[in-house]
């Protein structure tokens, strides 16, 4: 390789727009992946772009409300790759959330194979975090501030894991525009700096981002606004202004997901409300006097399903087994896009299918008619969906309960009719009951198993690129649901009547004659609720056309290639940006859920092959080999992996605002 003409007199440069958890990770792959393949003694700036904290980044910075949790297991959060991942770059152990948390009252950060460092990488806890950490267990929910410290712990400990020539510059600003030719230097112009950042690489690693209102949003804040109303539009939840909501009012919410759930616990507990345990083993809410009265509906009425609150024992289903790499490169030689509908969703549903069954068979043999073997072929023989298949599973597991049912799972209240409101709140109590109890026991341990399928499927999907949100809206619901004790809480505000329910398909409309909001479900008699504010309980979409970013928003106008559902094009192989001729750009790389290789966040559960860590070392390593080529003092080959330096002190950190 030679060393470009154009850059005679600095280090390569490298700029990651986003210091949160996407490009903390890509951050730690870079330090693990340099021995080999860029050396320890070529020099190489990397500049790190944000205005938020580095490691939590905006959505997981630490000044969010204590009442705000994760929705994931404090074991089931990590940052570091393991044997599992399926990735050319050497794994670096690292703690997940739950072993940071114990190692950190325990002062024994960080251990095992991984690199002493200073001191001053020990987490600084305030008390309330550390009283926090002390008493959280590995299946405990962890507040977003203590998440928010693992985090800026895991970011330290990345950057300190870098080679020593490596210098690490910090912009807290926004990344506005790139500039520059295909095959030379790129300017990356911060908001507030006259003069850019020269850089030979540059990954937009940006996490979720706001947008404009659609037609839909812009005419109802239109409205909103003639006639004195509130409207809160998509957006993340800890920054919405929920003073506007005033106490005793109604307020429509539209979306029953996890924004909902920072909703109603802001409202609630955030405005003096507290919950206290009955004898009954039920929770009951005493109000402050200070909450509206929310009025919640969405497409399919009900919550997203609570999070399994048991472990994993005994043998595991063989996964992928129908919807696995070989299947994923058929859909891919087929002329055209794959429909998600006709080509992509049968071999799922097969796939969950197959892991429900598997577990069901193995580990409750009772419940079932025939040996696993003789089902297991049968069933692999079946087309996906057909009748053979239903007859196949009717004859082998006797009880209906015990079968898996994706459409009465996906819509549980499909063809019910409710004769009132008070008929549909006693429904829904009845649904979340029934939910809490079932994802707590380990009799029904087939729902974990459909759980372990559907990381599976979320980790192959990640080759097809776009395939609409049909996918990602059942992954959600199923498996990205919140922990089971807010679940509790619904119950308990419900009864209190300070949460109530619209039902499915839920329907809001501007009424001008009475300036008002309307909303009513499809399957409730009963007149619709009338209120002056509306909230929409949900993030934005990650539309390249329509976001607020300005920097993604110029990529786009600049020729970027976007997906018919609007996401930036990347090549699955490495995460470079694609033009709209389909050519990769050779130095401007993006990773995230504003792209179609999504991935799974920032971070992901251990021992998963999660596809965030597979692409970020993919990616770290392409920008490694592109950097090398265009040092002087870089190998000229791959040497052997070195063990990381034990010493963090001769790495130059230049903290820089201008």
């Amino acid at each position: 390789m030679s060393v470009r003409p154009d850059l005679p007199s600095r280090p390569p440069a490298l700029v990651i727009v986003g210091a949160g958890p996407r490009g903390t990770g890509l951050v730690e792959r870079i330090a693990a992946n340099a021995p080999e393949l860029y050396g320890e003694a070529a020099p190489l700036d990397l500049h790190l772009v944000d205005p938020h904290p580095p490691g939590g980044g905006r959505i997981w910075r630490p000044d969010q409300s204590p009442l705000l949790w994760m929705n994931s297991m404090a074991e089931d959060v990590t940052v570091f790759s393991d044997e599992t991942v399926e990735q050319d770059g050497p794994v670096r152990p690292g703690p997940s959330l739950a072993e940071w948390a114990e190692r950190a009252r325990a002062g024994a950060l960080p251990d095992g194979p991984a690199p002493e460092f200073p001191p001053e990488l020990s987490p600084d806890l305030s008390p309330e975090l550390a009283a926090e950490a002390a008493a959280l267990t590995g299946r405990g929910f962890a507040s977003r501030r203590l998440q928010s410290a693992y985090l800026a712990w895991v970011h330290q400990r990345a950057v300190a894991a870098l080679p020593p020539t490596v210098t690490v510059h910090r912009h807290r600003r926004r990344a506005v525009r790139i500039t520059g030719p295909r095959d030379g230097v790129q300017q990356v112009w911060l908001e507030g700096r006259a003069t850019p950042l020269a850089a030979d690489a540059v990954v937009l690693a940006l996490g979720h981002l706001d947008a404009e209102p659609d037609q839909e949003q812009r005419a109802l804040a239109a409205f909103a606004a003639e006639h004195g109303l509130v409207h809160l539009p998509p957006e993340f939840t800890a920054d919405s202004d929920l003073s506007r909501l005033r106490p005793g009012e109604p307020v429509i919410v539209r979306g029953f997901g996890l924004a909902f759930v920072d909703l109603m616990v802001l409202l609630t507990e955030g405005r003096g409300g507290a919950y206290e345990e009955t004898g009954a083993g039920e929770l009951t809410y005493r109000p402050s006097g200070r909450e509206p009265v929310l009025h919640v509906g969405s497409r399919r009425g009900v919550p997203y399903r609570a999070k399994i609150g048991y472990g994993w024992r005994g043998e595991r289903p063989p996964l992928p087994r129908f919807f696995g790499p070989a299947q994923v490169e058929e859909l891919l030689r087929r002329p055209g896009r794959p429909d998600y509908r006709r080509d992509i969703w049968p071999l799922i549903a097969k796939e969950l299918g197959f892991a429900h069954y598997h577990r069901l068979f193995t580990a409750h043999a009772d419940r079932t008619a025939m040996p696993w073997p003789d089902f297991e072929e049968r069933y692999a023989a079946c087309p996906p969906g057909g009748p053979e298949l239903r007859a196949l599973v009717a004859a082998a597991v006797p009880d209906p309960a015990d079968r898996l049912d994706l459409d009465a799972l996906d819509r549980p209240l499909a063809g019910r009719r409710f004769a009132s409101h008070e008929a549909l709140e006693q429904g829904l109590r009845a649904h979340i009951e029934a939910d809490l109890a079932r994802r707590h026991d380990p009799g029904h341990s087939p729902d974990l198993a459909v759980f372990l399928a559907l990381l599976s499927v979320y980790g192959q999907l990640t080759r097809l690129g776009d395939i609409g949100g049909q996918w990602h809206g059942f992954f959600s619901y199923l498996a990205s649901g919140p922990p089971g004790p807010r679940l509790r809480q619904l119950l308990a505000l419900s009864r209190a009547g300070v949460v109530r329910f619209l039902g499915p398909e839920l329907r809001v409309v501007a009424d001008p004659l009475r300036k008002v909001f309307r909303a009513s479900g499809a399957e409730v008699a009963g007149p619709a609720v009338e209120a002056r504010a509306l909230v929409e309980a949900r993030l934005p979409e990650p539309t390249v056309a329509h976001t607020r970013d300005a920097l993604l928003h110029s990529l786009h106008q600049d020729g970027a290639a976007a997906t018919p559902a609007g996401l930036l094009a990347v090549s699955p192989d490495d995460g470079r940006i694609l033009d709209r001729a389909g050519r990769p750009h050779p130095c401007r790389f993006a990773l995230g859920p504003h792209t179609d290789a999504r991935g799974s966040g920032g971070f992901a559960r251990p021992r998963t092959n999660a596809p965030v860590f597979r692409q970020n070392d993919a990616t770290a390593r392409a920008l490694l080999s592109l950097l090398r080529s265009m040092s002087p003092r870089a190998p000229r080959a791959p040497r052997a992996p070195q063990a990381p330096r034990a010493q963090g002190a001769s790495l130059t950190v230049r903290a820089q605002a201008r």
